[in-house]
């Protein structure tokens, strides 16, 4: 489901796909934290979502207020319509740092 890669001297990517929903939330929150401990700016690419729940916003929100709080940073990435529309429903994407593709989120790094 996650698969993360490291960007050398930017930031780690973690790409989700399929849905994200309460079934597959405990091991998406799972990966997405150990990817926040290990990296300093993380990249969350929602390219290939095709569905997410509260449980999968949920798991965002804790994976961005642990990076903060460990002063790092995290970003949404490639973010699909249909993700797009629940982090808009949730205005969440007020909250969320939001980049069309990794080639903007990097630029915005530099």
């Amino acid at each position: 489901m996650t698969q993360p890669s490291a960007v050398p001297d930017t930031a780690d990517v973690v790409q989700l796909s399929g849905s994200v929903d309460l079934e597959h939330s405990p091991g998406v929150r799972r990966r997405l934290l150990d990817a926040v401990e290990k990296a300093r700016r993380l990249l969350i690419d929602l390219s290939e979502v095709t569905y997410i729940d509260s449980s999968g916003i949920a798991c965002l929100v804790e994976a961005l207020q642990t990076a903060r709080s460990r002063n790092g940073d995290l970003a949404l990435v490639a973010v699909s319509v249909q993700a797009m529309r629940v982090l808009e429903l949730a205005r969440l994407d007020m909250v969320f740092s939001i980049h069309e593709d990794l080639a903007a989120a990097r630029a915005a790094q530099a």
